[in-house]
């Protein structure tokens, strides 16, 4: 059986202390990573009951025959790499072989797979997500506020991760059937992609934007990386960045990028500059997770 995997897979990650990031205040985050599937912002360092924020479903561009992905959601959890679980809440933005572009919302609760939320979504559509945990009890909801429709829904969930709080731009991942063997699937052309009112609230109560001092702050860029197998086309691939943080650390925006083929131009090296700059080292790690079937 193929599965679809959500959880985060972390090419290189860069601890540095307070750093300025794509212009951003040195308030703004704490780390760098670098990975083959998401890309946004994570608040860790601290236990978190809610976080939520509004985007807007994006318009993909399809290409007949190549098919790609991507989802936008917020949620708990996912961002350590000893994580065994991660509650969220989103919208996708496929291509489908014939080029046709498809629009679905989706809830998971990992190492739960997915589950398809009865909403039809439009590209346009501003959707506001929230995803709240208290005890071993987790609620989800999306609205779509561009057509005044909403979905609740509350299950008791084991085990739970609420070590972060999550802002993300995504590529899903093909896993094998027990959900152990994973492979970023090809990012989908959404252009731009921004995330506002974007807030997450501590398991004491305490809240706040994604600059908070009250936790520490990462910044994520999706770069696929690694070996291309006969077979697999690189057009259509893709990187995803997110901008500096605005109206007080509560907006972002992500753009989509081509990969540059090697040798035809420059390619961004995020890795480098960070280290660079802050005296920093990288380490390579790889996670595995649930899966959404």
């Amino acid at each position: 059986m193929t599965l679809v995997s959500r959880s985060l897979i972390l090419r290189s990650v860069l601890v540095a202390g307070a750093l300025v990031l794509f212009g951003a205040p040195a308030a703004v985050a704490s780390s760098e990573s670098t990975s083959t599937n998401w890309s946004g912002y994570v608040a860790h360092g601290m236990s978190f009951r809610r976080v939520a924020a509004l985007w807007t479903q994006p318009t993909v561009t399809c290409t007949p025959g190549q098919q790609t992905y991507s989802a936008a959601w917020v949620g708990l959890g996912g961002y350590s790499l000893n994580s065994k679980a991660l509650e969220q809440i989103g919208t996708e933005a496929d291509c489908s072989a014939s080029g046709k572009e498809v629009s679905t919302a989706w809830f998971e609760l990992v190492p739960a797979p997915s589950r398809r939320v009865a909403m039809i979504v439009h590209p346009g559509d501003v959707m506001a997500g929230r995803v709240t945990v208290v005890g071993d009890e987790v609620t989800v909801v999306l609205q779509d506020r561009t057509r005044h429709r909403k979905f609740t829904r509350k299950v008791i969930v084991s085990p739970l991760d609420v070590t972060s709080a999550d802002w993300i731009v995504e590529a899903p991942s093909e896993c094998d059937g027990d959900g152990y063997q994973c492979q970023p699937l090809t990012l989908a052309d959404f252009g731009s992609e921004t995330f506002a009112r974007a807030q997450a609230e501590t398991a004491t109560g305490k809240s706040g934007s994604i600059t908070s001092r009250l936790w520490r702050t990462a910044v994520i860029r999706l770069s696929p990386a690694g070996r291309r197998f006969a077979g697999n086309e690189s057009s259509g691939e893709g990187q995803s960045a997110p901008s500096s943080l605005s109206n007080a650390g509560t907006s972002f925006k992500l753009t989509y990028s081509p990969i540059t083929p090697v040798g035809t131009g420059p390619q961004p090296d995020y890795a480098a500059r960070i280290a660079s700059s802050a005296g920093a080292s990288a380490a390579s790690a790889v996670q595995p997770g649930g899966a959404r079937r």
